[in-house]
């Protein structure tokens, strides 16, 4: 009879967890509308005002629009445990910082990725290469640089929006307000101008260590002359017991 009681009370409180595990796998955050699409849970938070990206995301998502709020920052794995997810709308929020390990968990199955009509100045590449999804990254205050232009020539863009990819800032103001394909295809290479820059400096580096060994070395000779002559004019100075040229010979 306690057997009884002890296996009937086991099983009753695996069925709640079960059914914890399960009410909480389907959840819904309180901002967003949880549907099906095709068989597959499509996640609506689009224009709620959000301010940071829902924790409470259902794990078996597949679609996720967050599209037209306020959100300013992606952080590391703010989608790790979305392993389902297969398009991603953040666009038209006010994302200026995106970590470099923002997306990942969903880097495998990801197909794709909108993040047009934000803030973003510059982007961590290894945030964006490490992924397969097509990426919208139009109508942002790009700042053109060795590092977008690696993302431009590696990544997988949507070639509907990859002209729309303008240079908000650029390190000639002749490229400013002009897309960036346009500006590489006229042969401009970012990624040269930084590897000439970084030559120059590490050249101005290896003068300034060359200029302190040679001016240590001037240094010590000059303190050894003076020690030299100070030394000789002691021995000059000593009482003239035998030849000067001698006693200097000798004590040398």
């Amino acid at each position: 009879m306690t057997l009884t009681i002890v296996a009937a009370g086991r099983v009753t409180q695996a069925f709640i967890c079960f059914l914890l595990c399960l009410s909480w796998g389907s959840s819904c955050p309180p901002s967003c509308q949880c549907t099906e699409r095709a068989g597959a849970k499509a996640v609506l938070c689009s224009a709620q005002h959000l301010e940071e990206i829902p924790k409470d995301i259902p794990q078996d998502a597949v679609f996720l629009k967050l599209d037209a709020n306020s959100i300013t920052r992606i952080p590391s794995n703010a989608f790790r445990h979305l392993s389902h997810l297969e398009e991603l709308d953040l666009s038209r929020n006010a994302i200026e910082k995106i970590d470099g390990a923002a997306f990942k968990g969903v880097a495998a199955g990801l197909r794709t990725l909108d993040l047009s009509s934000n803030r973003i100045r510059s982007i961590p590449k290894e945030a964006l290469l490490m992924l397969n999804a097509k990426l919208r990254l139009a109508n942002n205050p790009w700042h053109c640089e060795c590092t977008l232009q690696e993302v431009l020539w590696e990544a997988r863009l949507d070639p509907d929006s990859v002209q729309d990819i303008t240079c908000h800032t650029a390190p000639r103001e002749e490229y400013v307000g002009k897309p960036l394909l346009q500006v590489l295809d006229a042969g401009v290479n970012f990624c040269s101008v930084r590897q000439r820059t970084t030559d120059v400096a590490m050249f101005i580096t290896m003068f300034g260590w060359f200029a302190m060994v040679i001016a240590y070395v001037v240094c010590y000779v000059r303190h050894n002359r003076e020690d030299t002559r100070k030394h000789v004019e002691y021995l000059k100075s000593l009482p003239n017991t035998q030849n000067p040229a001698e006693t200097i010979s000798t004590v040398l």
